[in-house]
């Protein structure tokens, strides 16, 4: 509710707008209503002649079009509220998303995130194009006409006024049930978007398991869940306009009469005073109509608001970088880490005291069975997720407080799935430089990184296409373009995320070489699991459950550390050594 507050604090120019434009059109509906009678009146009663007419026929025509064009600024403005409103909330759900992109892909399901993002958002907009500039018209244009009624005919005033409350206490009883289907209505969409992107995802493993079909009624069952959900709404909706239209109907013809009955019974009303009341009277209850319909779809709305404020509000533990400038020097910065700790939420995975020095040039190894929490150390390294509590101290000052952009300009981060994106292949090695680069500095890159032979092999070599996703090229070839893309940036700190699991030995061979070079310069922190990766550095930190159990050489873990020796000896056949 406030960020709803405060979308609608932020438009006050339009709302006083909108409040000119609603006045505007009042006037232009009485003046509309007046002209028309004022016609009729010397038309038929006082047997007036064209030309007597004529000024008040170009009254009504100026009335009229004066009228259109009010009511489309009034529409106009109320849409382009909702557009900046709806570009507001994505624009505050993507820097959510992008303030730690590693936690929001790990909290719920993408299709849930996807549907929230575009549907809930736009599922708002009428709440601000159509409920709020008809909130303002219906509260200033019965307002005139009802002034305008008094001082013509007190006793329909009173019967507007009698009858009028019966529409907005409609309005809450109907809205209460249109706020809680709505919800419900979006929590089935969620569902269904997020089933329905998780099975596409998997799709060729549900049909090698033979579970296609199954997950296709589950498919279906969503679906027709999210239709009765919507249904339900429309339910709604038709018993609110009938309901509008019978308090309205009902509450003209009793204007009507009350008005027929004055005028041929007492004759205590003129046939203009009637007539004009009872052009005025539908113009009244229309407004309020309106307003009722707009009030479901505002109240439907308020499902989706809430929706994106619970997202909003979703705790997050973004990094918060500061302004000190990170000096570029030829030596590797210094880094420690100073109890550290972190967690994904409650009940599940923490990182706890993490105390180590990563000198400048050196090779750091973080090894430790499945679920041990390396791949959450390196995210923490390379600054895209914050520690709950402790310090990681880069030159003698925490992390967070230099710019980000200077320190993931001293960063290079090859994970074990590098990301290649739909372009040409010298796209995607570009992409690793912190400037404008040449052709000739993207060929040196794929050179040291191994891969140039293969991409010369390519009919159109750099300019080779490359599906999105990395689609046509190996896991192998994948992983070269990362390192090219590295060779490009020059990095004085290297993560590595297990980089060569699941290669060939062949192409684990050029990768390591290339790696060796590239560490040449830098300081690099591996993430492995083969013993051949991670015997030569200079140090190993063994994780387990998210804690340090030992640190050291290798020599010195086998000495000291049991499970470190017992990972060891299964990896080398029964003898560590």
């Amino acid at each position: 509710m406030n960020n709803l507050r405060a979308a609608v604090s932020a438009e006050k120019k339009i709302f006083i707008s909108l409040f000119i434009l609603s006045i505007i059109t009042g006037l232009m509906i009485i003046g509309q209503a007046y002209l028309l009678v004022a016609i009729i009146d010397g038309v038929f009663l006082k047997e007036q002649t064209f030309p007597e007419i004529l000024p008040l026929l170009g009254g009504l025509l100026f009335v009229l079009f004066a009228r259109v064009l009010f009511s489309y600024l009034n529409g106009r403005k109320g849409i382009q509220m909702g557009a900046k409103v709806k570009s507001d909330f994505r624009k505050a759900l993507l820097n959510k998303y992008t303030r730690n992109p590693i936690q929001s892909s790990l909290q719920g399901q993408s299709g849930k995130k996807v549907s929230v993002m575009m549907d809930a958002v736009d599922e708002v907009d009428s709440y601000f194009s159509q409920y709020l500039p008809q909130v303002i018209q219906s509260s200033v244009i019965p307002l005139l006409i009802l002034i305008i009624i008094f001082t013509q005919h007190a006793n329909t005033g009173f019967i507007m006024l009698i009858t009028t409350p019966f529409i907005p206490i409609f309005m809450i009883i109907i809205g209460m049930q249109t706020k809680k289907k709505s919800e419900e209505q979006l929590e089935k969409l969620g569902e269904f978007s997020g089933r329905f992107l998780d099975i596409l995802q998997g799709l060729v493993t549900l049909k090698l398991f033979g579970r296609a079909k199954q997950q296709k009624d589950v498919i279906k069952e969503s679906s027709l869940s999210f239709r009765e959900a919507t249904m339900e709404i429309l339910k709604v909706a038709f018993t609110n306009s009938f309901m509008l239209e019978l308090i309205s109907m009902l509450s003209i013809g009793i204007i009507a009469l009350e008005v027929a009955l004055q005028l041929i019974l007492f004759d205590g009303i003129t046939f203009f005073t009637a007539f004009f009341v009872l052009i005025l009277a539908p113009e009244f209850y229309t407004s309020l109509k309106e307003l009722g319909n707009a009030f479901h779809n505002g109240r439907s709305s308020m499902g989706a608001v809430e929706k994106i404020t619970a997202e909003l509000q979703e705790p997050e533990q973004a990094v918060a970088w500061g302004g000190l400038t990170l000096e570029k020097e030829e030596t590797p910065p210094k880094i420690s880490l100073d109890g550290l700790n972190f967690s994904y939420g409650e009940n599940q995975f923490a990182l706890e005291n993490i105390y180590s020095e990563i000198p400048p040039f050196s090779q750091t190894a973080i090894v430790g069975p499945s679920g041990s929490g390396k791949t959450t150390f390196l995210h923490i390294i390379a600054g895209l997720i914050a520690p709950s509590s402790g310090k990681m101290i880069v030159n003698g000052n925490s992390l967070t407080s230099y710019r980000e952009e200077q320190w993931f300009n001293e960063l290079s981060y090859i994970s074990q799935h590098p990301y290649i994106f739909s372009g040409t292949i010298a796209e995607n090695i570009a992409i690793g430089a912190n400037s404008e680069v040449s052709q000739e500095d993207i060929e040196q890159a794929a050179e040291e990184a191994g891969i140039m032979d293969l991409i010369e092999s390519f009919e159109s070599g750099y300019e080779t296409p490359v599906g999105e996703a990395g689609r046509g090229l190996s896991g192998g070839e994948k992983q070269r373009l990362a390192i090219a893309r590295a060779f490009l940036k020059k990095p004085s700190v290297i993560l590595f995320d297990e980089p060569t699991t699941g290669l060939d030995l062949h192409t684990e061979r050029i990768l390591q070489a290339s790696i060796k070079k590239l560490s040449q310069h830098a300081t690099v922190i591996t993430v492995a699991h083969r013993l051949h990766t991670i015997k030569n550095a200079d140090q190993i930190l063994f994780l387990e459950n998210g804690k340090v159990l030992g640190s050291g050489t290798h020599e010195q873990l086998i000495s000291e550390v049991a499970k470190y020796r017992e990972m060891v000896t299964i990896q080398q056949g029964g003898i560590a050594r």
